[in-house]
């Protein structure tokens, strides 16, 4: 079992962690979400076989840019920046 620890980018509230959360457990091999509002990040348990590369494309597909917490790798960059911004405002969310 394997670590990661990413920089979350976009998070403003509890919604947002609860967008974040879902987007990470939705990886497979992921066993364990923690996310850190105040600190803007998320640690992630779980057997990553193919490296950090899905849990950061699940959370680009989110509007959310990660990168690993040691800046090794950055996501693409995202339409709206979390659900608190723009067009891509998500529905449920308290950031409109």
């Amino acid at each position: 079992m394997n670590t990661v620890e990413l920089e979350v980018q976009g998070m403003t509230c509890g919604s947002c962690v609860k967008h974040v959360t879902k987007a990470l457990q939705s990886v497979v091999g992921v066993n364990r979400v923690e996310v850190d509002l105040a600190n803007g990040r998320a640690q992630v348990e779980g057997d990553f076989p193919t490296g950090a590369q899905p849990l950061i494309d699940a959370l680009a597909s989110e509007d959310y840019p990660s990168k690993l917490a040691s800046g090794a790798q950055t996501s693409p960059s995202p339409k709206t920046g979390g659900c608190h911004t723009g067009e891509g405002t998500k529905s449920g969310c308290c950031c409109k």
